[in-house]
């Protein structure tokens, strides 16, 4: 069995920054993609970003300039760096990994979701 644990939320002012992590444990072979949704109160999951083999990486433009992401294939780690919060910004962060097992099977596991809070 695989798991996900997310840490980092938390309140912040607008303007301010939050760097959320995630680490993968369990029965993992390999790790091809990381990456973060979220999901703000009667709103559909919307993408953020993801990143394969530390290399290419990809972004929502709503946050394309002010968030980073990043990992550490070491620890199984995805980082968000956010930066310039805005209250729209508001939602449950979830991360979520594509990753295969020893039997070379591939599934995608989520996260339990962080949350994060922007005041204005």
């Amino acid at each position: 069995q695989v798991q996900l644990v997310e840490s980092g939320g938390g309140l912040v002012q607008a303007g301010g920054s939050l760097r959320l992590s995630c680490a993968a444990s369990g029965s993992i072979f390999s790790i091809n993609t990381m990456g973060w949704y979220r999901q703000a109160p009667g709103k559909r999951r919307e993408f953020i970003a993801d990143i394969v083999s530390s290399e290419r990486t990809n972004y929502a433009d709503s946050v394309k300039g002010r968030f980073t992401i990043s990992r550490d294939n070491a620890k199984n780690a995805v980082y968000l760096q956010m930066n310039s919060l805005k209250p729209e910004d508001t939602a449950v962060y979830y991360c979520y990994a594509r990753i295969q097992d020893y039997e070379r099977l591939w599934y995608q596991y989520w996260g339990q979701g962080t949350q994060v809070t922007v005041s204005s």
